[in-house]
């Protein structure tokens, strides 16, 4: 006599899709969350002043006060930039609260259109809680023509904040740090193919 036929045990097949969807659930979360790291790094970054990270204000306070800090100017270019790129002023002394406009001058030394942007930070880097920027070149992408020649201005004060931190009483000097870095090239807009008429 045949032996009555067993079911099909599917518990090892479903332990399995499990697993497997287990695995895709944490691979889409890595993912998302190293999306989610550069802005939020930025973020925190500009909040907090973390590593020199300069803040950005819109309007300059009420009134300054008598102290007074060095503001020392450092200007660099990455690697392959063919730019020349320095302060007008090496070093300017500011009151905490007085706003300060200072500029540099650039150089385009190649025979072709180059864009780049510039990165910056202070040092010590406790104090870029305190550096608050209005204006400043390195905000947006500079694209300059061959040979050009371009004055960019940075407009900025100490906040007044800095006098209430006790770590920073003893604060004579801040440095203000640019690192110009290529760009892609911006694409020209394609043109249409000639005797194409607009159809309305």
């Amino acid at each position: 006599m045949t032996a009555p036929a067993q079911p099909h045990d599917n518990r090892p097949l479903k332990r399995d899709v499990l697993v497997a969807a287990i695995c895709g659930a944490v691979v889409a979360l890595m993912v998302g969350a190293s999306f989610a790291a550069v802005p939020f790094y930025s973020w925190f970054c500009r909040t907090t002043g973390y590593g020199g990270t300069t803040q950005v204000a819109k309007a300059a306070p009420d009134h300054a006060l008598s102290r007074t800090i060095a503001i020392r100017f450092d200007s660099n270019v990455a690697p392959g930039l063919p730019w020349n790129f320095v302060p007008e002023q090496n070093e300017i002394n500011v009151r905490v609260g007085e706003v300060a406009t200072v500029h540099y001058k650039v150089i385009n030394q190649a025979a072709r259109v180059v864009t780049a942007q510039a990165s910056y930070n202070v040092s010590p880097p406790t104090v870029g809680a305190y550096f608050t920027k209005i204006n400043c070149f390195c905000f947006t992408q500079q694209t300059m023509q061959p040979g050009e020649t371009r004055e960019m201005t940075v407009v900025f004060y100490v906040d007044p904040a800095i006098m209430k931190d006790s770590d920073q009483d003893d604060l004579n000097t801040i440095t203000l740090s640019y690192t110009f870095y290529r760009q892609p090239d911006p694409q020209p807009v394609a043109e249409a193919p000639r005797g194409t008429i607009n159809k309305l």
